[in-house]
């Protein structure tokens, strides 16, 4: 398969055949595990909170991605507003509760087209679900204006994974979160108890469609499953058996990075442990955790 995926879905015809069908699925919306079924055409909005059009909240080059995503000239971020999940620790509750700037798909594929221009490995998509009919229109115009860099979906993890199997020949690297193996702690912080099965399907679909981490000769990522996975104080991030599924049914050669930068944030000072940092004990404990389960740790993808 030629890098990035897109571009042969695009030359079929494919590409833009999903936009148009995702769009049209709008008016009864499923596209996320919430299955709202609202009516986005008609301005009517979900779960989410968004409504026809994508709503971006920031463009620009990022460094502070893992280092085979920044490269040396950055990863191409677009954060889109809004968001599926409700956790109590938002570390971006200022672009998941608000509007952004709405854009139509030409002035999104020229956002695209800005960030290749300005050197980025990538175009990283932050929490793009609930805004993926415009995205595949946005992505089919700059495909087809010679857009060739590979697609990063960043996502927090909750997904439907018959969402994600129509991205198949799309993207080229998915960048999940993995918060939670607990459906009582998912509901707890986040309110969906549906976490931990949605969270763990929605990883086997990646892994299926693209398979372990691959990088070019300058560890730049071209292709493959990068999992985040952020310890919580008090264990509430059930480390242990999320470390378990990745070398059982996906690969102990799967690119994991064992996040320790956790701080409270949003309402998180109304509820303990969560009132409080990580502590480096917790972080390391964590680490060992994933080696005794034999998951293999590749260091360039820590922070």
């Amino acid at each position: 398969m030629s890098y990035p995926a897109y571009i042969d879905t695009m030359k079929i015809g494919s590409l833009k055949h999903l936009a148009q069908t995702l769009q049209e699925s709008l008016a009864q919306c499923e596209l996320c595990p919430h299955r709202c079924g609202v009516n986005r055409l008609k301005g009517e909005t979900g779960f989410c909170g968004a409504g026809r059009d994508a709503e971006v909240a920031s463009c620009s080059p990022h460094f502070g991605e893992e280092a085979p995503l920044v490269g040396r000239r950055g990863s191409g971020t677009i954060f889109f507003s809004h968001c599926t999940m409700r956790c109590m620790y938002c570390q971006n509750y200022d672009i998941s509760r608000t509007h952004g700037q709405r854009v139509n798909e030409e002035e999104l594929a020229h956002l695209m087209f800005s960030l290749a221009k300005r050197g980025c490995h990538n175009i990283n998509l932050v929490t793009p679900t609930h805004f993926l009919p415009s995205i595949l229109a946005a992505l089919t115009i700059a495909a087809e204006n010679g857009l060739n860099i590979p697609i990063v979906y960043n996502t927090s993890g909750y997904e439907r994974s018959e969402t994600l199997a129509k991205l198949s020949g799309v993207v080229d690297i998915y960048l999940p979160d993995c918060k939670y193996t607990d459906g009582e702690v998912g509901q707890k912080l986040s309110g969906v108890p549906d976490y931990p099965q949605l969270a763990l399907d929605a990883l086997r679909e990646m892994h299926r469609q693209v398979g372990d981490l691959e990088v070019d000769n300058k560890g730049v990522a071209l292709r493959g499953v990068l999992i985040r996975h952020l310890v919580l104080p008090g264990g509430l991030a059930g480390s242990e058996r999320f470390f378990t599924f990745v070398v059982r049914e996906l690969s102990p050669h799967c690119a994991v990075n064992i996040m320790d930068q956790y701080h409270p944030a949003y309402m998180a000072s109304r509820h303990p442990p969560l009132d409080r940092c990580l502590l480096h004990e917790e972080y390391e404990e964590a680490v060992r955790t994933a080696r005794r389960c034999g998951l293999i740790l590749r260091k360039e993808i820590f922070h």
